[in-house]
C-alpha cells in the first residue's frame, strides 16, 4: 500500500493509503477526501481533481503533459507550476509517503 497525504486548503492533512497503480484522485475519492471531486471519473476531461504537489515531492511525480497543461486552464483556483490533475499522477512505491496541497476551490 501506498501512503498518500491530503493538505487541505485550511491546513487539515488527510492521509490514506492506496494501492499501486491508482491515481491521486481515485484514492482521495474511494476515501472521501474533501477537496477533490473527480468529476469525470478520471478521464481528463474536467479540472476538479486540481491539486499542488508539494515542493518536496515534486521531481519525483511523473511531468505534466501539454493535454494536462491545456485542462488545467479551465481548474477554478490559481494554477501554478506545482500544478496536477490528481488523475493523472499514478500511485508507485517512489510516491510512498506523497503530499499533495488541495486548493481553495475545485469548482
Amino acid at each position: 500500500m501506498i501512503k498518500v497525504t491530503y493538505v487541505a486548503h485550511d491546513g487539515t492533512e488527510t492521509t490514506v493509503e492506496a494501492e499501486e497503480g491508482t491515481s491521486v484522485m481515485q484514492a482521495a475519492v474511494s476515501h472521501d477526501v474533501e477537496g477533490i471531486v473527480g468529476e469525470c471519473g478520471g478521464s481528463m476531461m474536467c479540472a476538479t481533481c486540481h491539486c499542488y504537489v508539494d515542493r518536496a515531492w515534486q521531481d519525483r511525480a511523473t511531468p505534466r503533459s501539454e493535454d494536462e497543461t491545456d485542462m488545467l486552464e479551465g481548474a477554478a483556483s490559481e494554477v501554478t507550476e506545482r500544478s496536477r490533475l490528481s488523475c493523472q499522477i499514478k500511485l508507485d512505491k517512489s510516491l510512498d509517503g506523497l503530499v499533495v496541497h488541495l486548493p481553495e476551490e475545485q469548482l
